[in-house]
């Protein structure tokens, strides 16, 4: 038998949190270590203690545990330190006013010197008896059973949060601590599945519940539904809760077996006035306010959410509504060709003006979009806009332009993009006009990009075989690697406008990073666009670092279709549009310097 260090067991034993280590030798279990917590919780002396523990488990330990109980429990306990199972169990024991819920808990230790122990931990999960009753005629005293218990990953489900999280919640208020709810989302579940099954979408689940289990080992850790857990625990500090939730991220991320952005959670920290329950429900909002921003996986609650949350569901309220209406319409922005200065197409942009509110901002409505998975809409309806203003266009005897659209990530979750983008290419016969799908740019961002699973992967090569042009956007915007340029098949990078704007920050490290990757993608054969054009200072630079177009309000801000009819061509901000014959000519020098260099 393992003999505890005696300056060791000095430190455990004063601790005042109830627990035991444990041993088995010659089929019994003994206690070799009680901490004061433990005393204090069976209120018995250490004397008595000890002679319990001469006999292990089969004396008088159970003295205090239901009779119908404790064969349970011991079988339980044995099993555990011996190895051969986990040990997360309910039982009766009597205190001074009667019997109790226990809940018990065991993980294995590790000590200073190196070795492990098996350790029980112990808490009192109810104060009235009637708790008792109700629960032995609804619950079988183990957690493994189909109504408290999910199948695939071992956890309680959301019956056994409902029905003790306020009970543990108290516990921990009673230990002078704030309790603390987190509500976990896993990231991206329904395209992992597709592109790695759902047998390893089950097997990412079961990874999520382990690592929660080994970072709050001492939590209630609940699955909720789908690929959503909770966990409610001791509030320490904010500091070290973000610590260990940025950690449950990252080895989510990296020990999953396919590509996966990993977790967020809404955290709510539980003041004396807020119930388990309620504090569930800030701890969900909190999650939604997060969204999709890779930045950051962790959200506090605050009462500015409930306001923000307001603003988000008249927005999901009344999307449909705004599609119907035309609320939501298409404006241009001019897209220039540094070397000549004329424009060369337009990027077509989500603008949304509501009768009641007026201008809804597209940081506003975007977001909230991303969060309810309701990009796709937004994103085809933008593409058919444009697709039917093509013969106004003509009509009016403006020039047809290349036109850029901004497409979700999301979008390829639910929709066939490819099959929907021919389908309304050939539903206006848009041919006619003598544009190719090659004067369609389909812009994703890099922050997307940097999730791409396989199957993504494969639909993103689609939209290029279909004919359709590939840009990366955002380029630069925080979530940047460089084999980005190796990992896809790309026509164009437009660099995030923070690159252009913070040009001499730094000592002008921008100007040097951007020289630099224009070079490299140029090598590439793959054109560059810079975003935020604001002054000629700019324009110069841009000139001189050999960008091929800009994009910014120095040169033309978006505008309606109706505006542009208004000002009858001639007055538009772009002073000369640049010819299809100047285009396609630029465009085969493009490709023969290629050639060349290659």
């Amino acid at each position: 038998m393992y003999e505890i260090p005696e300056e060791i067991r000095k430190v455990f034993e004063s601790l005042m949190i109830p627990f035991t280590f444990l041993q088995y030798e010659d089929g019994i279990t003994f206690p070799v270590l009680v901490s004061e917590g433990m005393l204090s919780f069976m209120k018995v002396t250490r004397q008595q203690i000890s002679q319990y523990s001469s006999d292990g488990l089969n004396g008088n330990m159970f003295e205090k545990v239901f009779p119908d109980d404790a064969s349970r429990l011991q079988a339980m306990i044995d099993g555990f330190v011996k190895g051969e199972n986990e040990c997360d169990i309910l039982f009766r024991a009597k205190r001074d006013d009667g019997y109790h819920i226990i809940h018990a808990v065991g993980r294995w230790q590790p000590l200073p010197d190196g070795n492990k122990i098996a350790m029980m931990t112990y808490a009192d999960m109810s104060e009235h008896e009637e708790v008792v009753s109700e629960i032995a005629e609804h619950y079988s005293l183990f957690r493994k059973d189909d109504f408290y218990t999910d199948a695939l990953t071992n956890l309680p489900n959301l019956n056994y949060f409902n029905k003790y999280c306020e009970d543990r919640a108290t516990s921990i208020r009673m230990q002078g601590k704030k309790p603390v709810i987190m509500y976990y989302d896993l990231d991206s579940m329904q395209s992992y599945n597709t592109g790695y099954g759902t047998q390893k979408g089950d097997e990412l689940l079961a990874l999520v519940a382990r690592v929660l289990c080994e970072e709050f080992p001492d939590a209630q850790i609940t699955r909720s539904a789908d690929d959503h857990f909770v966990v409610l625990d001791k509030f320490t500090s904010e500091e070290k809760l973000i610590e260990i939730v940025e950690k449950v991220n990252q080895r989510v991320k990296s020990e999953a077996f396919g590509n996966t952005t990993g977790t967020h959670v809404g955290i709510c920290v539980m003041e004396q006035h807020i119930s388990a329950k309620e504090a569930l429900d800030h701890a969900k909002l909190s999650n939604k306010m997060l969204g999709q921003n890779l930045n950051n996986c962790y959200r506090f609650f605050s009462i500015m959410d409930n306001f923000e949350y307001l603003g988000e569901r008249y927005i999901i309220e009344n999307f449909y509504k705004a599609l119907n209406n035309g609320y939501i319409n298409v404006h241009y922005q001019g897209l220039m060709r540094v070397e000549s200065g004329k424009g060369y197409g337009f990027e077509c942009l989500a603008r949304w003006q509501d009768p009641d509110r007026g201008i809804i901002m597209p940081k506003d409505f975007i977001p909230a979009l991303e969060k309810y998975h309701l990009m796709h809409d937004l994103d085809i309806f933008m593409f058919e806009q444009v697709c039917r203003e093509i013969p106004l266009r003509k009509e009016a005897g403006l020039t047809l332009l290349p036109l850029s659209i901004n497409f979700s990530r999301q979008d390829f979750d639910y929709i066939d993009v490819v099959g929907e983008l021919n389908r309304i290419y050939d539903k206006y016969e848009i041919d006619k006009y003598g544009i190719d799908k090659s004067n369609f740019m389909i812009e994703i961002t890099e922050q997307d990009m940097a999730t791409a699973t396989d199957s993504f992967n494969k639909q993103l090569k689609d939209i290029r075989k279909s004919g359709f042009k590939l840009w990366i956007d955002d380029f630069g915007s925080g979530y940047s690697s460089l084999d980005v340029f190796s990992r896809f098949d790309i026509d164009l990078i437009k660099f995030d406008m923070e690159l252009l704007k913070n040009l001499d920050k730094h000592n002008g490290a921008n100007r040097v990073l951007l020289k630099a990757m224009i070079e490299v993608a140029h090598k590439l054969g793959i054109h560059t666009l810079c975003e935020g054009l604001e002054n000629n200072q700019q324009l110069e630079f841009l000139k001189e670092a050999g960008c091929e177009f800009a994009q910014g309000f120095y040169y033309h801000k978006p505008i309606s279709l109706e505006k542009i009819f208004m000002k009858d061509n001639i007055n538009i901000i772009i002073p000369k549009w640049e010819t299809t014959d100047e285009r396609k000519a630029l465009e085969e020098a493009w490709n023969k310097k290629n050639l060349e260099e290659k």
